[in-house]
């Protein structure tokens, strides 16, 4: 049973607190895992999520500020330990490759799993498989950083009163699926475009293009909103978003479920969030997220 969810391993900026771990995000696409931003902890935190190192398949690294890249050291060596049979392969900034390498060999270990390095150069496509595509665009923080996209590719939903007007069913159906064709009639005459769904991963950076262009038509948008939008010009000269700017990033860019994060540990009440998101005019679901939750991807709409 194919399964879309992120799983919340951590909620934190730069300090973490009693109840927020540092960043750490799981995607579950179907039969595969996008690991995002593992912050320090992130190995326990997938413990007590019921994550495993068999879960991962790409690790997607926005930027190397601690908070989003210290459990690299740790997940890294799980996943050698468990000896995780598939390949993995890891993005990141190309900008931080003595970074990547320091925390991959940060102490002795026995390497057993092939681990691909992919590091993000520019705009643009990382990989396609048959399920999604992934892409990354440059944000705006005192260090290189990228938001990373998924796109799941437009498929075709059937139309039982078509299907049934042309007087196809049955095991027909599926050959008309795959061949495109079955006595005259095409798969465009019986069914309709069923739009692939989309989900983006906007970490630490200022509004600039690329968080728009990473959230739109996004039916799961995960970013960050360290700062209140009292503290508006704190998060612009640090490189951040308030609850406001992600709010209204959303909200023009159609998305269908907002995902709060990477919170401040100055404040005390996250309700403050929603409400400041709610008031710059979101008006999708909306969810604060903290550490364990899991959030699942939006039904697919007609």
């Amino acid at each position: 049973m194919s399964v879309r969810e992120l799983v919340v391993l951590g909620t934190a900026s730069q300090v973490p607190t009693r109840h927020r771990n540092h960043n750490g995000y799981l995607l579950r696409w179907d039969g595969e895992g996008l690991l995002f931003d593992p912050g320090e902890g992130t190995q326990r935190q997938m413990l007590r999520a019921g994550v495993a190192a068999h879960d991962i398949h790409r690790i997607c690294v926005t930027h190397f500020h601690g908070d989003h890249s210290l459990g690299l050291a740790g997940v890294i060596q799980r996943i050698n330990l468990d000896q995780v049979p598939h390949e993995i392969t890891a993005h990141y900034p190309a900008s931080g490759q003595r970074y990547f390498e320091r925390l991959r060999y940060a102490t002795a270990y026995r390497e057993s799993v092939e681990l691909t390095e992919a590091p993000v150069t520019a705009d643009g496509v990382l990989a396609r498989t048959p399920a999604y595509t992934l892409e990354a665009r440059k944000l705006s923080h005192p260090v290189e950083s990228y938001g990373y996209r998924l796109t799941e590719p437009d498929g075709r939903r059937m139309d039982p009163v078509r299907l049934a007007a042309h007087g196809i069913a049955g095991p027909d159906v599926g050959r008309l699926q795959r061949e495109g064709v079955l006595n005259g009639v095409t798969l465009e005459e019986v069914s309709e475009t069923r739009r692939g769904q989309r989900f983006a991963f906007v970490m630490d950076t200022r509004l600039c293009e690329g968080v728009h262009a990473l959230a739109e038509g996004c039916d799961l948008l995960v970013i960050e909103s360290t700062f209140l939008d009292g503290d508006e010009r704190l998060a612009t000269d640090h490189g951040h978003l308030t609850a406001g700017q992600a709010g209204r990033a959303a909200r023009d860019a159609g998305v269908g479920h907002l995902v709060l994060t990477h919170f401040s540990q100055r404040y005390s009440d996250p309700d403050e969030f929603e409400r400041q998101a709610r008031a710059a005019g979101f008006e999708g679901e909306l969810t604060v997220a903290a550490d364990l939750v899991r959030v699942p991807l939006p039904k697919r709409s007609r």
